[in-house]
């Protein structure tokens, strides 16, 4: 076997490799499995109808096509910043690569701000007396805390919650097959698409909704530069795990379908749960009930923590790359975290959460389905630059380990992001606003880096220079 290549962070600088193939898998499998089919399945519903599953169905299997785009990638290039690096090669335009940084950070901000509220109204069902904004703080702390650390805690702890959320979707699916089983179960639903226009455009809205819970991808590939054989490890373990969670989307959904009228999910912020308390299994429904929060708790908690850890890594990778101020790629002597990224990611998402009760608290807007949306519209902006990048990379830096992710998909993958994306776009116009208010909290640090960089960047170096990183001082 080829040795691997290696990089500055082998020899002991900055980020270790301790991650292996197969916590890899349930790395990507956790993630992509997460909140959203716990939490956003009832928008879903609501605008597909009975057949919601088919919008599970073809969204995963757009994200799963992008996925193989940046398995390629990232065997060329198995470093953290994910989708900014690549752009960065591709197209050699640092405002570019800044757009990018930037929409990827606020896309996982928002993401971790819709899973925190979402965590606290999980709560609330167990315990009523704390304040939702205090609970969503601390919730976020304590996976800080986590993360600072170590990799290797995360992502063991990340393995054994994803153990618990598929046993959350594999009792989802228990309960379908006991309906069947019993002879109720009503399979026209599965077939209909019962709300009004066009069946086509409605499929393509439930794709919009659905897609929160397939973008798990990235924060994987964020960690590549702390993977083991990373050329091994990452086409199976991305593209496989993306396989296995859509598999059990399409299943869970299918069981919601039959087991629950299509209107109540549809008025359910929690829709998984109305799955339960339909008492079809012969236990009683209100332990049922409370361990589903519990797990349901659990898998917010296991999305959430992937999208904490991925955060400081894409300003520590693009740190290196000079596009952020240096300071990000500042390694804990010890503990051989991030610390400066993380704690600068957790201070924007609590000022996130901060402002965002108080437009609750005004009855302006849902947080949970604002953050999501603005999270989908940010990423498939992303993922559609990251296949356009992957054709111009073709021919450059590969050898006998770089995989090669189909042609014709590739097409395929990127019209159906634009199309998604251009959907969700005109269905809520008001998601652009939210978009550019993120992505203007990150133009101060490209200004930052722009006016101040030389002052940390070695004597005789440039910026861009894949080399100054490694003479520094990090």
């Amino acid at each position: 076997m080829a040795e691997p290549r290696t990089t500055a962070v082998d020899e002991g600088g900055g980020l270790r490799r301790s991650i292996t193939g197969a916590q890899l898998f349930f790395y990507t499998l956790g993630d992509v499995l997460g909140s959203g089919i716990y939490v956003l399945i009832g928008l879903v519903a609501a605008a597909v109808g009975g057949a919601f599953w088919i919008a599970f169905a073809l969204g995963v299997t757009v994200a799963a096509i992008t996925g193989s785009a940046y398995a390629e990638l990232v065997t060329k290039y198995p470093q953290a910043a994910g989708a900014a690096l690549y752009i960065k090669k591709a197209f050699g335009s640092t405002a570019l690569t800044f757009l990018v940084t930037v929409s990827f950070l606020s896309a996982s901000f928002a993401a971790t701000g819709s899973l925190a509220t979402g965590f606290a109204s999980y709560f609330a069902t167990l315990w009523e007396s704390p304040p939702a904004l205090l609970v969503s703080l601390v919730f976020l702390l304590a996976l800080v805390i986590v993360n600072f650390i170590g990799i290797t805690e995360s992502v063991v702890m990340n393995m054994l919650m994803t153990f618990v959320e598929v046993a959350g979707l594999l009792i989802i699916m228990l309960i379908g097959v006991w309906f069947i089983a019993r002879g109720d179960a009503d399979f026209g639903v599965l077939a209909d698409i019962s709300v009004s226009g066009n069946p086509a455009l409605a499929v393509l809205a439930g794709i919009a909704f659905s897609f929160f819970a397939m973008t798990g991808f990235e924060n994987t590939a964020n960690v590549a530069e702390e993977t083991i054989d990373p050329y091994r490890s990452f086409p199976r373990s991305l593209v496989g795990g993306m396989v296995v969670a859509g598999l059990v989307y399409v299943l869970v959904s299918m069981a919601a379908a039959l087991t629950v009228p299509t209107d109540q999910l549809a008025g359910s912020d929690a829709a998984l749960l109305e799955v339960v308390r339909q008492g079809i299994l012969p236990f009683s429904t209100d332990f049922m009930t409370t361990l589903f929060s519990v797990i349901a708790l659990i898998a917010i908690t296991n999305t959430t923590l992937v999208t904490i850890v991925t955060q400081p890594r894409i300003l520590y990778g693009m740190a290196k790359e000079d596009v952020v101020p240096g300071v990000f790629a500042k390694i804990h002597a010890t503990r051989r975290s991030p610390w400066v990224g993380l704690l600068f990611s957790a201070a924007v998402v609590a000022t996130l959460l901060i402002a965002g009760s108080i437009f609750v608290s005004a009855g302006g807007i849902d947080l949970v389905n604002t953050l999501a949306l603005v999270t989908v519209v940010l990423l498939l902006a992303i993922y559609a630059l990251v296949i356009v990048a992957c054709f111009k990379l073709r021919g450059q830096d590969e050898d006998g380990r770089t995989y090669r992710a189909n042609t014709p998909l590739l097409v395929l993958g990127l019209i159906g992001n634009l199309a998604i994306l251009g959907f969700a776009v005109y269905d809520d116009p008001s998601s652009l606003i939210w978009c550019a208010g993120l992505i203007a909290v990150g133009v101060v640090l490209f200004l930052i880096e722009y006016s101040f960089g030389s002052r940390d960047r070695p004597a005789g170096t440039t910026r861009g220079d894949p080399e100054a990183a490694s003479r520094t001082d990090a």
